[in-house]
C-alpha cells in the first residue's frame, strides 16, 4: 500500500530510497527554528490540526475551500485540516490576550495541509516555523522578527552570499495606488496583478494593469526607485545597528499575495535565485479584530518558512551534518551470568543522560561487537567481573578497567 500523492514518509538515516524523507535532517531542522526562537524571546504554542472551517472562510474567502482538506464531520460540522497557521494564533489570542502581557512573542511547528497541486518546494503537507509578534505597531517590532529570520537562517550556516531579505509595503503600494486615481474596488486585485509580475509575460502583466488603469512602465519605474518610506527606513536603521544590514534589500516587487497584509511586508530568498521563497511574512493589524468578530483589536505581524524549501537549500550548500546513530556506549553482555548487572549498567548509564545499546537476547561476541560498530558507538563497555567492567574508546582503542558504578567517569 502506498502513500498518499503529496505527502512524505520520514525514516531514519541512512535513508533506503531517495523518494522518502529524512526523520534526522527533519529534527535537526525543528532544533534550530526552537532554539533561536528561544534566543529572541519567543514562547512555543500550538493548536489543533483540525479547525472550523470558517476560520479560513472568513480570513480568505469561500475561494480557499478549493485548496483545503475539509469535510463535516460525524456531529455535522462543517471542517478542515489546517492550511496555515495565522488564523489558529488570532484565534488563540483573541480569546485569551487579557492573560498575556503585550507584546506576545509565540512561535509554532506546525503541520500544515493544502489541497492543491505538486510542484518542486511545495508538496500537499509540510512542516512550518511560524514566528509572530502581537501588540505592536512601532517598526522596531517589524525589525525584530526580520531579525529573527535572519538569524535562524545563520543558524543553519547560511550568509548574507546565500540568502536575501526582500523588504517592501503594502502603505507603500496603496499610496501608488491612490496616487494612480485606482478604483478602491479594484485595489486588492492590483495587489495580486504586482505579486504575479514576475511569474507572467510583460503583455500579460500590462494587459491586467491596464484594465485596472496603471501603466506597466509607471509601476516597473516606482519598483526601480527602490526608495524606502519611512517605515521602512526605520527598519533598515534598525537592523543597521544589529550588524544585519547587508542581508535585506528593498524590493517593491515584494507585496505577498494574502489579503490581510495591511504594512510592511518581506521575503526571503536564495541568493543564487535557484528555489521559491524560502519564507515570508508581514505585517496583519486588522486579523484578530476580524477573527474574533471585532471584540479584539490588536496589532500584529509575523513569518512562515517552511521545511520543504529550506532542505533543497540545505542540501544544494552542503550545510546538512551527517547523521549517524549517535550510540554513546554498546554494553557487551559475553557471560549470561552478568546479564543482570548489565541490564544495571545499561539503565544506570541512561539515567545519566547517555544513549546505550545492548543486544537483548543471547548473542555471540563478535556478532555483538559489529553491531556496536554499525552503530557507530564511541565505547564498548563489558563487565569482568561482578564489580570491574572493560571500558574500551573505539576511536582511540584506548582500554580501562573501573569500577562498576565509576563508569560514568570515564566516558568523557
Amino acid at each position: 500500500m502506498e502513500r498518499l500523492p503529496g505527502f512524505r514518509d520520514f525514516y531514519p538515516e541512512p535513508l533506503p530510497h531517495s523518494d522518502v524523507g529524512s526523520a534526522d535532517a527533519r529534527q535537526f531542522i525543528f532544533d534550530k527554528w526552537r532554539a533561536t526562537a528561544r534566543r529572541y524571546g519567543f514562547r512555543e504554542y500550538d493548536g489543533p490540526p483540525l479547525e472550523p472551517l470558517d476560520l479560513f472562510t472568513t480570513k480568505s474567502g469561500e475561494e480557499i475551500v478549493g485548496q483545503l482538506y475539509n469535510f463535516t464531520d460525524k456531529g455535522k460540522r462543517a471542517i478542515a485540516l489546517r492550511p496555515e497557521m495565522t488564523p489558529t494564533l488570532a484565534r488563540m489570542v483573541a480569546a485569551h490576550e487579557r492573560n498575556y502581557k503585550k507584546p506576545i512573542k509565540w512561535f509554532a511547528i506546525p503541520q500544515l495541509f493544502r489541497y492543491e497541486r505538486q510542484q518542486k518546494g511545495r508538496l500537499r503537507e509540510h512542516f512550518q516555523f511560524n514566528a509572530d509578534l502581537i501588540g505592536e505597531t512601532d517598526p522596531a517590532a517589524d525589525a525584530e522578527l526580520i531579525a529573527l529570520l535572519i538569524d535562524t537562517l545563520r543558524s543553519f550556516g547560511l550568509t548574507e552570499s546565500d540568502f536575501v531579505i526582500r523588504l517592501s509595503s503594502r502603505n507603500a503600494w496603496s499610496d501608488f495606488f491612490k496616487q494612480g486615481r485606482g478604483d478602491a474596488a479594484h485595489e486588492y486585485e492590483f495587489y495580486q496583478a504586482i505579486d504575479k509580475l514576475e511569474r507572467a509575460s510583460p503583455e500579460e502583466n500590462e494587459q491586467k494593469l491596464t484594465a485596472l488603469g496603471f501603466s506597466l512602465d509607471a509601476v516597473n519605474t516606482f519598483i526601480k526607485s527602490g526608495k524606502p518610506t519611512a517605515e521602512l527606513q526605520s527598519i533598515l536603521d534598525n537592523l543597521a545597528a544589529r550588524g544585519l544590514r547587508d542581508f535585506v534589500k528593498v524590493d517593491y516587487h515584494v507585496i505577498r499575495g494574502l489579503a490581510y497584509y495591511t504594512g510592511t511586508v518581506f521575503e526571503a530568498f536564495d541568493a543564487k535565485g535557484e528555489f521559491r521563497a524560502i519564507a515570508g511574512g508581514g505585517r496583519y493589524d486588522n486579523l484578530v479584530k476580524l477573527i474574533s468578530g471585532g471584540k479584539v483589536n490588536l496589532p500584529a505581524l509575523g513569518f512562515g518558512m517552511g521545511d520543504v524549501v529550506l532542505l533543497e537549500l540545505l542540501k544544494a550548500r552542503g550545510l546538512l551534518p551527517k547523521f549517524d546513530a549517535n550510540v554513546d556506549v554498546f554494553i557487551l553482555i559475553e557471560d549470561e551470568n552478568l546479564r543482570a548487572p548489565s541490564l544495571k549498567l545499561v539503565q544506570d548509564l541512561r539515567a545519566a543522560g547517555y544513549a546505550v545499546e545492548y543486544s537483548l537476547t543471547p548473542a555471540k561476541s563478535d556478532k555483538q561487537f559489529k553491531r556496536a560498530q554499525e552503530l557507530k558507538t564511541t565505547f564498548t563497555a563489558k563487565f569482568e567481573s561482578d564489580a570491574y567492567v572493560r571500558i574500551r574508546n573505539l576511536k582511540s582503542r584506548e582500554e580501562i578497567v573501573a569500577g562498576a558504578n565509576d563508569v560514568a567517569n570515564h566516558l568523557g
